[in-house]
């Protein structure tokens, strides 16, 4: 397919959107294999889903806006009725609160899977019969955006939960790339996307088109390593009743999380936690799993700072050979607010209930699909979160 979902045309929309379903159950059937296929194994946590729901959402995502033509997220804006009578109650996110999600009563797994097959067969069907424009390809790009999104969040809980994943992904790493420092000369910056502005798919958190003035600066080549922030620890700079010792063991404890950081120190070696194993902390990949707070922190350490969503953006974009992103999420100082004339799209929820609550991610991870990676993507998280694949660079004062 083309580089991107955003502009993929009805065959490559096809082709991206089986190799998508292919992957939520691979690891679908990992979470099975461990007995996370009933809610009832599955720890009550703020920052994962049960897997048995998420495999059903998914597919209740598609059926929603493809299938039932539903124009927004609004629960009576659907044409048709579920397949699943209870479809609904059990898959809709925004009036399903999280924590019921463990206690509903829903078909088995193999039912789920069922349904699933169902769905995707006559959505591959009815985009077989599409028409090669945006408007009719929305619907389809978005529910691709959205097994992407949630095949990355199955990734985070293998982290989480300490469970083996698919080998292909337990030997994913972020790139160790040589430290350094780029300087750039600033100017203005258009960030943003006019409403169709160059065609293809544009979530509503990036409409619309606006300059930002953006002074000069000097920012890091690529991300902080688990070698500087060993120094940032080893110096005192880390205070944080969250940093444990017990059993001879340094843990840096997740907040939110029932899983250990990523760090671990045993006697006189650190330790990381990939997945449900124990390895040799290397000092030279990008740090991951801190929060804001931590590299917050880290910054005033080192007497840095956070680069701007726009600093951010303006160097991707930039073509500097020195540049590397794209192995880990990255924290930036911009909390997450609207663009001016932002209006809300069909999925009415993906942004608007979360400005000025979360804070801008920029860049990818290495459990991101290529196709929806961009330097213009916004992502966000709430400030405390940890658990994803998320590190940060600095920037000179």
């Amino acid at each position: 397919m083309t580089n991107s979902f955003r502009t993929a045309n009805p065959a490559e929309l096809a082709a991206a959107l089986q190799q998508a379903r292919d992957n939520t159950l691979i690891l679908f059937d990992c979470f099975a294999a461990a007995g996370l296929d009933n809610p009832a194994n599955v720890p009550l946590l703020s920052v994962i889903n049960p897997p048995l729901w998420e495999l059903g959402h998914l597919s209740w995502f598609a059926e929603w806006y493809i299938l039932r033509e539903a124009e927004s997220s609004d629960p009576t804006s659907a044409l048709r009725n579920s397949m699943l009578t209870k479809g609904d109650d059990w898959f809709d996110s925004n009036t399903v609160p999280h924590g019921q999600r463990w206690h509903l009563d829903l078909p088995s797994s193999g039912a789920l899977k069922t349904y699933c097959r169902e769905v995707h067969d006559r959505v591959l069907d009815k985009l077989g019969r599409a028409d090669d424009d945006d408007a009719t390809l929305y619907p389809y790009r978005l529910a691709l955006a959205h097994e992407d999104m949630h095949g990355e969040a199955f990734s985070t809980t293998f982290q989480t939960l300490r469970t083996a994943p698919p080998p292909a992904l337990a030997e994913l790493a972020p790139p160790a790339w040589p430290q350094g420092e780029v300087r750039f000369p600033g100017g203005t910056i258009m960030l943003g996307v006019a409403a169709g502005e160059g065609g293809g798919f544009v979530f509503d958190n990036e409409r619309q088109t606006h300059p930002v003035q953006v002074g000069a600066f000097t920012i890091d080549s690529t991300l902080v390593t688990n070698g500087q922030y060993s120094e940032f620890i080893a110096d005192g700079g880390y205070q944080n009743p969250a940093f444990w010792t017990a059993g001879g063991r340094t843990w840096l404890m997740q907040q939110e999380c029932s899983a250990p950081r990523a760090w671990l120190r045993d006697g006189r070696r650190w330790l990381c936690e990939r997945f449900d194993r124990l390895t040799g902390l290397p000092t030279n990949e990008p740090v991951r799993h801190v929060s804001l707070y931590e590299a917050q922190a880290y910054c005033v350490w080192a007497r840095r700072r956070l680069p701007t969503e726009a600093e951010w953006e303006y160097a991707a974009l930039s073509g500097h050979p020195a540049w590397r992103w794209g192995g880990l999420w990255e924290w930036t100082c911009s909390a997450f607010e609207p663009y001016p004339g932002f209006t809300p799209d069909a999925y009415r929820e993906y942004s608007a209930p979360w400005f000025g609550t979360h804070q801008v991610v920029r860049g990818a991870s290495f459990a991101t699909q290529p196709r929806i990676k961009s330097p213009t993507y916004r992502n966000f998280y709430e400030p405390k979160r940890n658990d994803m694949f998320i590190g940060f660079r600095t920037c000179e004062l």
